[in-house]
């Protein structure tokens, strides 16, 4: 029987992993080694744009791509992790149990947003986490339009002033009045356990939200957190209530599950501790890349962060280096040291900014530029052709 590399998840770090692997077999003349990607569904889902309108279309498909390098696609949802017979559990789209063997594993499962213990989460919340749940909202922001005028109606409460936060905040309140017309003066709340406007992301680019918050009309409740949702607002932990029909979650996310189900060290997200070409610590067989994994990016003492700037070299090199382990040819070093963010600011523009500190660089609409072009062509997967793609998945590629 053929060697079987087998990767579990088709986010970022999933396809590159799976394009990387190709990439080294296919210099090495392997015709013989199996790379199979299992997901739930043969297409890249444009997570980071989650927070923007029209969901249904952030997505990419790529049966035509896995098939141009020779990938082969499972699809299904992997619950199980045998890692002693080294195998994984799942259930197929017909929805029959299934198990499939492997000689080598990449866990590239992914996050999901983190769901505490707040009494009417589960129930009343929505979330962009997801191309679901950021449908059902989007759905939901529809329906809006054939409910009476209330204050209720027009004002949602965005739980969590991170990344995902600002960038979801900053961005409804255009949406709102596209929906509800111009009239409908919709009020858009922040409620954040941070001390200030934008405390999670640093004082470099905190004028800039400052400014785009202010322009879009988005009000901060900073130093505060949500005790309860129901189905007409939140309850504060200082007593007060806000009449709300919208309430988003984008507070803090946790690694997949099936984390759980490999021994190692984890961090408190939840990812697996990696050595510095992404092998699980402690383990033979697997590998862990993108979210699942907690991997060093330097050597100052910084980690990979929840992004796809992050999951798309980790990608690239966890597939090389998971077929460089099966070939018995050296593997290549992970490291990332430069890092950047670009936070989109709705109408405002956006916020480009460079090295841990986030050093601001542009802003307005010089950054929108930059983020427009980030969310639209550099995050996609390369078109379906063989030579094309496997050179896109060298890990030595510079990382700019």
């Amino acid at each position: 029987m053929n060697p079987h590399i087998l990767i579990i998840g088709a986010g970022f770090a999933g396809v590159w992993s799976a394009l990387s692997a190709a990439r080294l077999l296919d210099q090495a003349q392997r015709g013989d080694v199996t790379v199979s990607v299992l997901a739930p569904q043969p297409e890249l889902r444009i997570r980071p744009r989650f927070y923007e309108s029209d969901v249904h279309g952030m997505k990419a498909p790529l049966g035509a791509l896995f098939e141009a390098v020779g990938v082969t696609f499972i699809q299904g949802h992997a619950d199980t992790i045998d890692v002693d017979g080294r195998s994984v559990g799942y259930t197929d789209n017909h929805g029959q149990r299934q198990r499939i063997g492997y000689d080598r594993l990449v866990l590239a499962a992914g996050s999901q947003v983190a769901r505490p213990a707040v009494p009417g989460l589960a129930e009343h919340a929505f979330d962009v986490d997801q191309m679901e749940s950021a449908m059902r909202l989007e759905r939901h922001l529809v329906d809006l339009a054939a409910l009476p005028a209330s204050p209720a109606r027009n004002t949602v409460v965005v739980c969590g002033g991170g990344f995902t936060g600002i960038e979801t905040a900053t961005e409804l309140p255009a949406r709102l009045r596209a929906i509800l017309g111009n009239d409908a003066a919709p009020r858009v709340i922040v409620v954040d356990r941070g001390a200030s406007i934008g405390a999670a992301l640093g004082a470099g680019i905190t004028p800039a939200i400052v400014a785009a918050c202010e322009q879009a009309g988005v009000e901060w409740l900073a130093g505060t957190s949500v005790m309860g949702i129901d189905a007409g607002g939140v309850t504060l932990d200082n007593g007060d209530y806000i009449a709300s029909k919208t309430v988003i979650w984008t507070v803090g996310v946790k690694a997949s599950p099936l984390t759980a189900q490999v021994p190692g060290e984890r961090d408190a997200l939840g990812r697996l501790r990696v050595d510095e070409h992404l092998k699980v610590i402690g383990q033979a067989h697997i590998y862990a890349t993108g979210d699942v994994a907690w991997a060093a990016v330097d050597e100052r003492g910084n980690h990979a962060l929840m992004t796809c700037q992050h999951a798309i070299p980790m990608g690239r090199h966890s597939g090389n280096n998971v077929a460089a382990d099966l070939l018995g040819v050296a593997p290549v070093v992970y490291r990332q040291p430069k890092y950047v963010t670009c936070l989109d600011l709705g109408d405002w523009g956006a916020a480009f900014s460079e090295g841990w500190e986030r050093e601001l660089k542009l802003q307005g609409q010089e950054g929108k530029a930059l983020k427009r072009q980030i969310n639209s062509v550099w995050i996609y997967p390369p078109a379906a052709d063989r030579a094309q793609a496997l050179a896109a998945a060298d890990p030595l590629i510079p990382i700019v």
